[in-house]
């Protein structure tokens, strides 16, 4: 019997640490305002991973409500923003991709809320791109 997929990572000074057992549901860039405004970057990607396989295993992250219902955490210590948490996702928790211990292995499937991406910021790559973040997209198979 093979074990299921684990995903680990954590902030900047190492303060901070997670797990998500079970693999990855989905990858995706995001291009909305509220991520850029959160993370101060032009894009985010983030891993979307089962609640119930997630848990912070070293460290308290700091949190905020972004939004109503929308729950952020980061690193008190080193601000590194960690994850994202929406009573309209339920049952998922966000992961900022550049926080995983080894990121290169999970690739980006498509491009979300592309309506509010910067203009100047053209991606190359020929990933599907949603105006929303859609549920029940099939999944890209993970070997």
């Amino acid at each position: 019997m093979s074990e299921a997929p684990v995903i680990e990572g954590g902030c900047r000074c190492g303060a901070v640490r997670y797990r998500a057992e079970g693999g990855p549901l989905w990858v995706s860039h995001c291009h909305c305002e509220e991520c850029r405004r959160s993370s101060g970057a032009p894009v985010s990607t983030f891993v979307g991973v089962s609640d119930t396989g997630f848990a912070f295993v070293a460290g308290a992250p700091g949190s905020y409500e972004s939004s109503p219902r929308v729950e952020r955490t980061f690193c008190g210590t080193c601000g590194t923003p960690l994850t994202y948490v929406a009573a309209v996702y339920p049952g998922e928790v966000h992961i900022m991709a550049g926080t995983l211990d080894k990121p290169e292995t999970l690739a980006p499937e498509r491009h979300v809320f592309v309506r509010e991406r910067m203009p100047w910021l053209e991606m190359g790559d020929d990933l599907p791109r949603h105006d929303t973040l859609p549920r029940g997209v099939p999944r890209v198979p993970r070997s």
